[in-house]
């Protein structure tokens, strides 16, 4: 069985590498059909900037060099031809390190001296975990949130449904045996966190665009690359020196960027957590295809090959199979972890487990999964 469980976790491993490889080459095609025409003209345009400004003012092509490359260096320092606001000021430094611990990382300010860039590989180490850690729990506290709320909605549905159908006790016992059974959709939730990550990005688009002067789509750009904490640093907000109600739009800012983070990273978790039901639905197919075929080759054939349609035979690969008809009707299924974990929130909290004596405690999305891991090692030892 563990051999079997291991095969089947390699072989979602491999397919998901494989599908991440064909979606950066399909990323970077796409990309460069998109971006590289733009730079081609851009280049061209600096040279003939270049030999007109040297041909107009008479000046040595070297030394205007020189002076481009003391520029680029100036400007990695903080140096703008606009006036913007300090750098290394308590402010612009309290701005830095929370773009360090979120993992954003603008780049628009990087440390030069030796003790800042030593001093900030150990300031990042402790930093970034603690703040990973901050979004697993938020993520933990949303997802019992979001539980409970479904879960009111699903009793006040059942009670209009059932008002004039049966007695009051009837009504009563036929709601714990449907709520009993009753599990909160992963899908719902997702759609809930999908619509409060757009919320967020386009009223910070909106402050963005009347504050930064920026366009509503850049203003969006800049939203999903900043909550994302991608970070490409071509588009950064609070950085010119003075603003209209300047301590209001940058304690603004701050909050909308931390709402921003914290939904998208909740959202990106339970996407994860779908397509790895996706990848267990192809290795299913595949592994259905596979079986079908061997069964053709053979002269008599087993009960189990009149099953229906979709439904593999065989045992399921440490519970992470599902078959297609499974894969359709998955809003009432237990939907792999997260599922089980938002029926348990929603039920008056998680129930003990071996993992929990072993000191693992269960965790949402991606702590989970390594939580689980390190119960199956512990209890295996």
């Amino acid at each position: 069985k563990n051999s079997r469980g291991f095969s089947s976790h390699n072989a979602r491993f491999c397919l998901l590498a494989g599908l991440i490889l064909l979606y950066l080459l399909c990323g970077a095609a796409i990309f460069s059909a998109l971006e590289y025409p733009f730079e081609l003209r851009a280049r061209l345009l600096w040279k003939q900037q270049l030999d007109n400004f040297t041909q107009r003012y008479r000046v040595n092509r070297g030394a205007l060099h020189t002076l481009l490359r003391q520029y680029e260096e100036a400007n990695g320092a903080g140096i703008r031809v606009d006036a913007l606001r300090p750098r290394w000021d308590f402010s612009g430094a309290f701005y830095f390190v929370g773009t360090v611990v979120s993992t954003i990382g603008f780049g628009m300010t990087t440390p030069v001296t030796i003790a800042g860039k030593i001093f900030l590989i150990f300031y990042g180490l402790i930093g970034c975990a603690a703040t990973i850690l901050f979004f697993n729990l938020f993520l933990e506290r949303i997802i019992t949130m979001l539980a409970y709320i479904m879960r009111w909605c699903h009793e006040r549905r059942l009670r209009c449904g059932g008002v004039g159908v049966m007695s009051s006790r009837e009504e009563t016992s036929g709601e714990e045996d449907s709520l009993e059974g009753w599990k909160p959709s992963v899908y719902y939730v997702m759609l809930i966190l999908g619509i409060a990550s757009i919320v967020i990005a386009c009223s910070a688009s909106t402050l963005y665009s009347s504050m930064e002067n920026w366009s509503y789509v850049d203003s969006l750009y800049f939203c999903f690359v900043a909550f994302s904490t991608i970070g490409f640093g071509d588009l950064v907000s609070s950085q010119r020196q003075q603003y209209e109600s300047q301590e209001a739009y940058r304690l603004g800012n701050c909050l909308f960027i931390l709402m921003g983070v914290c939904c998208i990273y909740s959202l990106f978790n339970v996407i994860s957590i779908v397509i790895k039901q996706t990848l267990n639905w192809i290795l299913g197919k595949l592994v259905c295809s596979g079986q079908q075929k061997r069964l053709k080759r053979n002269t008599v054939q087993p009960i189990s090959s009149h099953l229906p349609d979709g439904v593999c035979v065989g045992r399921r690969l440490s519970g992470e199979m599902i078959s297609v008809n499974e894969f359709m009707v998955s809003n009432k299924v237990s939907l792999a972890l997260l599922q089980k974990q938002l029926s348990e929130m929603a039920h008056q909290g998680p129930r003990q487990s071996y993992g929990h004596q072993n000191g693992f405690s269960g965790g949402v999305g991606a702590l989970a999964i390594m939580n689980n891991r390190l119960q199956e090692t512990s209890v295996d030892r």
